[in-house]
């Protein structure tokens, strides 16, 4: 790779709730990765125009709330609507299993639970870039 993998860590919602976000943010810089935080409050739309602009290659979504089911299918719409099938959109929080099933067969990767390591999460990053992306 010539350059970092850029990835984008976002709060869509009114969950005011950061701190998972920041961890996460933290190491994924700490692996070498080139983060950018968009913040609290955010929407789909706002998430994508800023992974649009950003060209990133990882969308990474923390949802405490349980609106997981609707923000994770509207980004992957608005990903297909902008032509950017080939960024990986991965996240965490409180999804019970039956929807991480179903968030990934509609295309949604790897999806994280509190607790999870964050080598793991690390690694699956790098996996799939290192697999579907070219730079």
């Amino acid at each position: 790779m010539n350059r970092p993998i850029r990835v984008l860590v976002s709060k869509i919602g009114l969950d005011g709730h950061d701190r998972g976000a920041k961890v996460i943010a933290t190491a994924l810089r700490d692996a070498g990765m080139e983060v950018i935080y968009t913040g609290l409050r955010q929407t789909p739309e706002m998430v994508v125009q800023a992974a649009l602009q950003e060209d990133v290659d990882v969308i990474g979504v923390s949802i405490l709330s349980g609106a997981h089911m609707s923000v994770f299918t509207r980004l992957t719409e608005l990903l297909k609507q902008n032509n950017m099938q080939n960024v990986l959109v991965t996240g965490g929080g409180i999804i019970p299993e039956e929807d991480i099933k179903a968030l990934e067969n509609i295309g949604v990767g790897k999806l994280f639970t509190p607790g999870a390591n964050t080598h793991e999460i690390a690694s699956f990053i790098k996996d799939w870039v290192s697999k579907n992306r070219q730079f």
